[in-house]
């Protein structure tokens, strides 16, 4: 379980293949402090499972992971090279703060930074999102994007718009993204539960 606020940018040291998984290695300080094994940690939103820890030279940890095949398929983390930063989150602690939204680390899908407009202190990101998705994402719900929480502010066919204040843009690579850029999508748990609490059939086959 995770918030959506983000500890750090971690650095991709290597995302190795091996058949339709892969091995991802990352760099990171924060988060790493008390990584055992079996740790999860949100990497762009997406729990993975720490397998490895080695500290460096620079005092910094490298941290593995191992990402199966349908992950891979649900996101972007495939898409990742040597270099590319990451935005980090450890599992929020029982009886700690929840000051971002319910965040399961479970990618529904992949969205694209459809327009950036830059405002005086904020900017307003639109994405695209797949026609499966549109259904979850209402006007001041929660999303989260790579793993931050975001308010939408507007919802449109095809798209929703988020407002982000300076400190997201410095805080997470939200603010490296450019137009054409794919990013992990995870809508909102509690509404994927009311639907399908809605849609559940009675014994006589009803709704």
């Amino acid at each position: 379980m995770f918030t959506g606020i983000v500890e750090e940018i971690g650095e991709v040291v290597e995302v190795a293949g091996r058949g339709d998984a892969a091995v991802l290695r990352i760099l990171a300080s924060t988060v790493a402090t008390d990584a055992v094994h079996g740790a999860s940690i949100a990497v762009n939103g997406v729990c993975l499972t720490v397998v490895g820890r080695e500290p460096t030279a620079a005092g910094t940890f490298e941290l593995a992971f191992d990402v199966m095949g349908e992950t891979l398929d649900r996101s972007v983390i495939g898409e990742l090279s040597p270099g590319d930063q990451v935005n980090l989150e450890r599992g929020v602690r029982v009886g700690g703060r929840l000051d971002g939204h319910i965040v399961q680390g479970h990618v529904d899908g992949t969205g694209t930074v459809e327009s950036r407009k830059p405002a005086s202190e904020w900017e307003t990101f639109r994405f695209r999102l797949p026609a499966e998705l549109e259904r979850y994402v209402a006007e001041k719900g929660s999303i989260a994007v790579h793993g931050v929480s975001l308010t939408v502010t507007e919802v449109g066919e095809g798209f929703f718009e988020v407002g982000l204040i300076p400190e997201t843009l410095r805080a997470t690579n939200l603010g490296r993204r450019q137009v054409g850029d794919r990013v992990n999508l995870e809508v909102d748990v509690l509404a994927k539960y009311t639907e399908r609490l809605l849609s559940a059939r009675n014994p006589d086959g009803g709704r």
